[in-house]
């Protein structure tokens, strides 16, 4: 007696049957497939063969968005204001996290912001939630403090095991795979609670104008950079390419380099973040990020990009 194909089967049969035979999946598959995974109806070894099969192949702007949008309609959350959605899910090894003084000012002058991250999950790399106390950016285990923390602070950080286990249970198999699963990359586009702007960094190039399309496809405002180590931090000794979707049209402008090219920093040490934000310290290249990166969220909030640029070293310069 058979008991039937599992109904999950066949998405893995859609991307697994082999050169000739194995496809994408169109964004309605996307979606259906995972539903299926958020709600608990697949088996541990489907998991497994779903996220390698979509890494090998890597994922499209269809599938990203498919994706997203069954996430986005499982968040239970309040309606609450978000300006700018920052995902920070990379961490840092070359420079200090600059970003988080950058949300930090952006913040103090009004703009709400909400952090979500997926937990320290590579070795050797300093992330956003080892510096949350010491920066005073509240860290939040639920929707409810995220909106009492955004009234007080503008600001809140919430892990993505607090509000989506799944998810961060795919992130958390990476040392039981050997490689990251397109969830790393499909946390960008979450925006969990629909935030006037997103900010998105994704370090490979190619992946870039994928993610723009699919935040095309969901009718995302955003703003897709190559920051520094994946996270959202303009290198300010690098010309960039700022790739933008606005109400369903794609467009980029150029993020020229503001000053020459700098070297690795010799340590990480996070207790001068502090220091340079108390004006304790300073540091050329860190100081520099922290303008551009904070004139990346204004541009998300409408400014031109020469206006924010101006803004921001006057934001920076008058933080306290």
């Amino acid at each position: 007696m058979t008991t039937g194909e599992h109904p999950f089967a066949q998405y893995i049969r859609i991307l697994g049957k082999g050169k000739k035979g194995s496809r994408e999946l169109s964004g309605d598959e996307a979606y259906a497939a995972m539903g299926m995974l958020l709600d608990g109806k697949i088996e541990n070894v489907q998991l497994g063969a779903f996220l390698m099969l979509l890494r090998y192949k890597e994922e499209t702007a269809e599938e990203l968005a498919g994706f997203a949008r069954a996430v986005q309609e499982r968040v239970t959350a309040p309606a609450v204001k978000v300006d700018l959605d920052w995902p920070t899910y990379a961490g840092k090894r070359r420079q200090l996290p600059w970003y988080l003084l950058a949300v930090k000012t952006l913040a103090q002058s009004g703009v709400r912001i909400l952090m979500h991250g997926g937990g320290q999950h590579t070795a050797g790399r300093l992330y956003t939630e080892d510096l949350l106390d010491e920066l005073e950016i509240p860290s939040c285990h639920n929707w409810q403090q995220v909106e009492q923390a955004l009234n007080q602070h503008n600001l809140a950080y919430i892990g993505l095991g607090q509000w989506m286990p799944r998810l961060q249970h795919c992130i958390d198999l990476r040392d039981t795979m050997g490689l990251r699963s397109p969830v790393h990359s499909l946390a960008r586009l979450l925006n969990p609670l629909r935030a006037t702007c997103v900010l998105q960094s994704i370090f490979h190039p190619g992946y870039q104008p994928i993610h723009q399309q699919a935040n095309v496809l969901l009718g995302q405002h955003a703003l897709v950079i190559k920051g520094d180590a994946g996270e959202i931090e303009v290198r300010p000794d690098t010309d960039g390419t700022l790739l933008g979707a606005t109400a369903g049209k794609a467009w980029e402008e150029a993020w020229p380099a503001q000053i020459g090219r700098q070297v690795k920093a010799p340590t990480l040490q996070p207790e001068r973040l502090l220091a340079v934000w108390k004006g304790e310290d300073q540091d050329f290249y860190g100081e520099q990020a922290i303008i551009a990166t904070i004139a990346l969220g204004l541009r998300g909030m409408g400014h031109s990009r020469q206006d924010a640029m101006q803004e921001a070293a006057l934001l920076w310069q008058q933080r306290h």
